[in-house]
């Protein structure tokens, strides 16, 4: 059985757990990182140099991190994750289009954000750094917005396009911040929130 290690609450860890659930990889996690150290053990940084989460850890000892090569890699060999990552060539990039956009442009604003909001004591928090990235994150929820117009899920059918945006999109509307009207985008997260999985481990509180 796979084990991954990270805490629950970290947001490259939730996407790796939503994608089991959904593809019915039976595994193990176990904590690591934040409060449950781990990360800078020398065993731990055999396997992920970076000493960060979420590290896969296969029976035989082979190890993967950074958490979208992560899903790619569990995709391409776990039964249930065919259907959640195309085969066919360019239905498969459009899919790695949105996981690498996710990483690259949305990641650093939504970051900001969530720790302004749940991490940061108030009286160290940047207000002016928060507000330049509500500004830019409102900006690129905008395209997804669009690229959602008649759409149920980001590329059509439910996918690992949708996965790896879930802790954002979650945060995005549960965080006590102003948001621009984005009708196709409150749609699908709330089509996500009907969805068990991401009820249970994406849904949750913030910490």
């Amino acid at each position: 059985m796979p084990v991954i290690w990270g805490r629950a609450n970290s947001s490259n860890v939730m996407k790796v757990l939503w994608f089991c659930a959904e593809a019915g990889l039976e595994h193990e996690r176990r904590d690591a990182g934040g409060a449950f150290g781990v990360t800078n053990e020398p065993a731990y940084k055999a396997r992920n140099p970076m000493s960060l989460v979420p590290t896969l850890e296969e029976p035989d000892g082979w190890s993967l991190w950074e958490s979208n090569t992560i899903l790619r890699y569990l995709a391409s060999t776990t039964p249930g994750g065919a259907a959640l990552l195309p085969q066919q060539p360019r239905a498969r990039a459009q899919v790695e289009r949105w996981m690498d956009w996710q990483l690259a442009h949305l990641t650093p604003p939504m970051t900001t954000i969530f720790f302004t909001y749940v991490r940061i004591p108030e009286a160290e928090r940047d207000w002016p750094a928060t507000q330049a990235a509500l500004t830019q994150a409102g900006k690129l929820w905008r395209i997804l917005d669009r690229q959602l117009e008649g759409k149920e899920y980001v590329e059509g059918a439910f996918s690992v396009a949708d996965i790896v945006f879930g802790p954002h999109i979650h945060r995005w509307f549960a965080l006590p911040v102003e948001r621009p009207e984005l009708p196709n985008l409150r749609g699908w997260y709330d089509r996500l929130l009907a969805r068990p999985h991401f009820a249970r481990l994406i849904a949750g509180p913030m910490t």
